[in-house]
């Protein structure tokens, strides 16, 4: 029997919901029912159910399908193109929600160690310097967040883990020499767990594959969830389902670890860095 999965907290606000509210108010006056807006657009009843509520970030694909079986004439793929054009941080928390399924994870990070395997004053450091105008209370809550999804990785089951680390994060000295060497001295401990592979791309690698970081997660096949790339910028976040832009990115993922020093030479360069972090 798997594993029960503990729900993620709404916090997209307005933005994905007020989608999946016009989806359940057209749905509703075509008197369709969700199975039926599901078989429509390829996608399970769970996951209409979830677009409607507004704990996911629907797809391209789902908002054409919904204009097919609706009969809107491109409305919600427009809707949807518009929603994902907009500067709005809280989109990555359905992102948080499909973590939380996933059966494996592989994580390019360029200047900053991947957010579930971060320790606590490394994670506030980095959410005091990208959200300077939070208060310590909005602050401590998303460090809290976050925590939550370093304990995913922490359980019995957890799910396998792949880490690229560029140089960079082990450099970096983020929230002073304490916190980096703290923050290394834990990686040295995902490191050795066996549902994790971790690997550091070295400086002296050359210019790497990708220039962005990305997370690309799978899913177990009875689920029916396709494989998602979560790309990040600046102040946004998208999760795309498209199976090119997957297939390129697990494609770049693998050149990234080709390039990247074993598992074994990466642990030795952890601790290496760790005591090149001093006051």
């Amino acid at each position: 029997m798997g594993r029960k999965r503990k729900s993620v907290p709404d916090l997209n606000g307005g933005v994905p919901r007020s989608f999946g509210e016009d989806v359940k108010r057209v749905r509703l006056a075509r008197g369709l029912t969700q199975k039926h807006l599901g078989t429509a657009t390829g996608y399970s009843e769970g996951y209409v159910s979830k677009v409607e509520k507004g704990t996911i970030i629907p797809s391209m694909k789902f908002a054409e399908g919904c204009d097919r079986a609706f009969g809107t004439g491109g409305l919600f793929a427009e809707s949807l193109r518009r929603l994902m054009n907009v500067d709005h941080p809280d989109w990555f928390a359905p992102f948080v929600d499909l973590e939380r399924q996933a059966s494996g994870i592989c994580d390019y990070s360029t200047n900053l160690v991947f957010g579930g395997a971060q320790t606590r004053e490394y994670a506030r450091a980095v959410l005091r310097s990208g959200q300077p105008l939070d208060t310590p209370e909005q602050t401590a809550a998303k460090v809290d967040l976050r925590i939550e999804r370093v304990k995913l990785h922490e359980q019995d089951q957890p799910p396998l883990l792949w880490l690229v680390l560029d140089e960079a994060c082990l450099r970096r000295q983020v929230g002073g020499p304490e916190v980096m060497r703290a923050q290394l001295r834990y990686l040295t401990v995902v490191a050795e767990r066996p549902a994790v592979t971790m690997q550091v791309l070295p400086f002296a690698s050359g210019a790497p594959p990708a220039e962005s970081p990305f997370t690309l997660l799978r899913f177990p096949m009875a689920t029916g969830q396709p494989p998602v790339l979560y790309s990040e910028g600046q102040g946004l976040g998208r999760v795309i389902d498209s199976p090119e832009r997957v297939d390129d990115a697990r494609n770049l993922f693998d050149r990234l670890r080709a390039d990247a020093l074993s598992p074994a030479q990466s642990l030795s360069l952890l601790h290496s860095a760790m005591g090149d972090h001093t006051r």
